[in-house]
């Protein structure tokens, strides 16, 4: 039993918990800033550039990946500035005519491309492949302390992780200017502190987050761990480094009971086949929210959504 949770299920929830994780932090700022449909919109964008990353280069190798959707991510910003400002639109509706334009644009290229020969289609663009990251070299818990089982650990859960541990590097070096320039725009100007460069800097680090869990885990996951922990966590607590905490937990839970759900949930009630656990963890995470707004103690002192004590 041990060998086989080690081999099949490990790394997929490893991975699971390292995306929710690599995505709640920025969404916590985002969500303050009331910017949280930003996370959305990025995880839409991706996928063109990813698109067009393979036509150029021909692989789905994981550099080229990064660069084009990174590259989208970007230009999804710049689009959505351009439209507030020269259309004279509120941002919510400059959001929604980017991301939803340009993921539609990233679902045509993708049908009428070529893509028969690799595993990039609009149902792992939406659902990821979770379940199949499984470490074949792994033989029971052993394989933890093996040279030769660890190089040969599925690549995404190295590129999640890294990815994970440098946005939790960055939040910590930048959590005074972040923590002002979000509670007081106006007063971190005066600080002399670059608001516009924290703002778009916050932005592109939820854009690296989105992008290095989009081919695990898809756009599905990446839109629900941007919005659904911080949003519970701050039904939670009015303090900003308890909300940071909490919708941590929030995403580990999420990542954990999702996967274990997805695979077993169906057998409990006499179905014969496992759902995508990239679905179940967003459906988790989704009645976590739920219960929060029901039952979380802030949840009637919650009025302009920045109560929150520094």
């Amino acid at each position: 039993m041990g060998a086989e949770f080690v081999q099949f299920s490990l790394t997929p929830i490893l991975i699971g918990i390292l995306a929710s994780i690599a995505c709640a932090l920025p969404g916590n700022f985002l969500l303050l800033r009331r910017q949280a449909l930003i996370g959305d919109a990025i995880s839409h964008v991706v996928l063109p550039g990813i698109v067009v990353a393979f036509l150029v280069t021909g692989t789905v190798a994981a550099i080229p990946m990064l660069i084009g959707a990174a590259g989208a991510a970007i230009v999804s910003v710049i689009l959505i500035e351009a439209i507030k400002r020269l259309g004279r639109i509120e941002p919510g509706a400059a959001m929604g005519v980017t991301f939803t334009a340009l993921f539609a644009g990233g679902v045509l290229l993708l049908e009428q491309s070529d893509t028969s020969t690799v595993h990039l289609d609009v149902e792992h663009a939406l659902m990821g492949n979770l379940e199949s990251l499984i470490w074949f070299a792994a033989d029971g818990w052993g394989s933890l302390l093996d040279p030769v089982a660890l190089s040969q650990l599925p690549h995404e859960l190295g590129r999640i992780a890294v990815v994970c541990a440098l946005i939790a590097v960055l939040t910590v070096l930048f959590w005074r200017p972040l923590k002002i320039s979000t509670f007081d725009e106006g007063f971190a100007q005066s600080l002399g502190l670059p608001t516009g460069t924290i703002g778009f800097g916050l932005v592109v680090v939820s854009a690296i987050a989105a992008v290095a869990a989009f081919d695990a885990v898809g756009s599905i996951i990446v839109i629900a761990m941007f919005i659904c922990p911080p949003a519970a966590a701050r039904l939670m607590t009015n303090r900003l480094n308890g909300q940071v905490w909490w919708s941590i937990a929030f995403a580990v839970v999420s990542a954990v009971l999702g996967y274990v759900f997805a695979g077993y949930g169906p057998l409990w009630f006499g179905a014969e086949n496992a759902v995508s656990a990239a679905g179940m963890i967003a459906a988790v995470s989704g009645v976590i929210l739920g219960l929060a707004c029901l039952f979380g103690p802030c949840r009637s002192r919650i009025g302009a959504g920045r109560e929150v004590q520094i």
